[in-house]
């Protein structure tokens, strides 16, 4: 399929095949990173439910782990866990070692 040039986008006009967060890995963007402490979580969900990445990772209605290819890295995930719980605390990308 050949693009359009802007030429041929009409006023207002919607760009087709745009794509979405599921083709791009956004992950590089993180300035901070969520750390999952897989002890102290208990599983609410809060996390997932609050995402905008979709980057919480489930199995069978429990939280298994972070994609980090599309966390961005904006703590709402952390903010939502809990305080007496705090299973997730991001912590800068220098300081993580992987």
């Amino acid at each position: 399929m050949r693009e359009k040039s802007w030429r041929e986008i009409p006023i207002g006009g919607m760009i087709e095949d745009a794509g979405n967060a599921d083709t791009y890995e956004t992950g590089s963007w993180r300035t901070y990173r969520p750390i999952w402490d897989a002890e102290k979580c208990i599983h609410c969900l809060a996390c997932w439910i609050a995402c905008p990445d979709s980057a919480i990772q489930l199995k069978d209605g429990k939280m298994v782990g972070i994609d980090y290819s599309h966390c961005k890295g904006c703590g709402i995930c952390a903010f939502e866990c809990p305080d007496k719980i705090a299973a997730l605390e991001m912590k800068l990308e220098t300081e993580v070692n992987d």
